[in-house]
């Protein structure tokens, strides 16, 4: 029999699952308001006082600050801080709240660069997280899941519903993002943040190695080129170019004199050559096959030459890292493919069977990037 303690644990359990939303929803609250920003302003930790006087809170509702930021401090988001005894036993100062690793990666604070502690910002990509047409598709989980592709007679519902997305917003996740310009502005300046943010990881000493002997590298579906300036930036004995749809690059302009150029083209047809081929966050969003038809074009373009090349993968595998957090982290994101995308995300052994059913002979994996491994894939 199930004790009195346990069945209150399990209630606690799933409260949690089940407010988990309100987890999403307090982050975002924080970041609209400026609380981030707030608290790096006052030097990194701030009163409440301090903050109901940055933040652009109502007077009346000033009280729900604090609740808002207990939240967060118990969630790790920020760090807070007990009042402390005066020797007379009075309360010296109030709580404080402080930046945590967390937190810090919330900060656009134009003032971090002049004070020498400028890094990548993330709280765009946050915001398309926790978008309102993301959060709509969710819902549509349990619906997308009844609908069988195989039937025939419902065959025009099943291609409607391709995907949780589509079901319920009546477009594809790219569909979307030309049609509603808001939407299209705000998937792009979360991607870009996201790409800023690994940019600034490969650019560090560590992975160094990985761009040792390089002359020329393609980033497939590079976006505005982010990471391709950071690496010609890091490395600029690597000769970078973008390779990106024709209305995404309409505008492009090589960059860094020269040391980025783009390119207009469809990965699933052609991919330039070069001495290694770049797919960041690319193959999660496609099937097994279609995996295997890109990295079968990205064999041919890093075997023009000798010696041959390698192609760069920057994507999850499961169960890469001993942390809860980190698994934990992947496994969200594997459901967010299955919401939003017809992808998913892959374990070593699905990794291993979409490089062999390619043509490629071996593979190195670093669990160097957290939640993602870079991988080395070798013809």
């Amino acid at each position: 029999m199930t004790s009195t303690a346990e069945l209150l644990q399990a209630e606690a359990e799933l409260w949690c699952h089940a407010f988990g939303y309100l987890k999403s929803m307090a982050l975002q609250c924080a970041i609209k308001l400026g609380i981030p920003n707030a608290i790096h302003r006052s030097g990194g930790t701030a009163s409440l006082p301090e903050l109901h006087a940055a933040l652009p809170v109502a007077a009346s509702k000033r009280s729900c600050v604090s609740r808002i930021m207990t939240f967060l401090a118990a969630s790790g988001i920020f760090s807070e801080e007990s009042p402390a005894a005066a020797a007379d036993g009075e309360v010296a100062a109030g709580v404080r709240y402080s930046l945590t690793p967390a937190s810090r990666l919330l900060v656009d604070d134009d003032d971090s660069v002049t004070s020498g502690s400028h890094h990548t910002c993330l709280s765009q990509f946050m915001l398309l997280c926790c978008s309102p047409i993301n959060f709509r598709a969710s819902q549509s989980l349990d619906d997308w899941l009844r609908v069988d592709e195989l039937d025939g007679d419902n065959h025009a519902a099943a291609a409607a519903a391709e995907t949780p997305f589509m079901m319920a917003n009546g477009a594809s996740l790219y569909g979307l993002t030309s049609r509603d310009a808001e939407f299209g502005a705000r998937f792009s300046e979360g991607m870009g943040s996201d790409s800023r943010f690994v940019a600034e990881i490969l650019a560090r000493g560590g992975c160094a190695p990985v761009f040792a002997g390089l002359t020329s590298l393609v980033d497939v579906g590079g976006g505005d080129g982010t990471t391709a300036r950071a690496i010609a930036r890091a490395y600029p004995h690597v000769r970078c170019s973008v390779l990106e749809l024709p209305e995404v690059v309409v505008d492009a302009v090589p960059a860094d004199g020269g040391a980025v150029e783009f390119v207009a083209g469809d990965m699933m047809e052609y991919i330039p050559p070069a001495d290694a081929v770049l797919l960041k966050f690319v193959l999660h969003n496609w099937s097994d096959e279609e995996c295997v038809r890109i990295l079968k074009l990205s064999k041919e373009a890093i075997s023009t030459r000798e010696p041959k090349g390698k192609v760069i993968i920057i994507d999850v595998v499961l169960g890469s890292s001993a942390s809860k957090q980190i698994l934990e982290a992947q496994l969200l994101l594997d459901l967010c493919m299955m919401v939003i995308l017809p992808g998913k995300q892959r374990d070593e052994e699905k990794w291993h069977k979409i490089f062999l059913d390619a043509g490629f002979t071996r593979y190195e994996m670093s669990p160097m990037l957290g939640s993602r491994s870079l991988i080395e894939v070798y013809p």
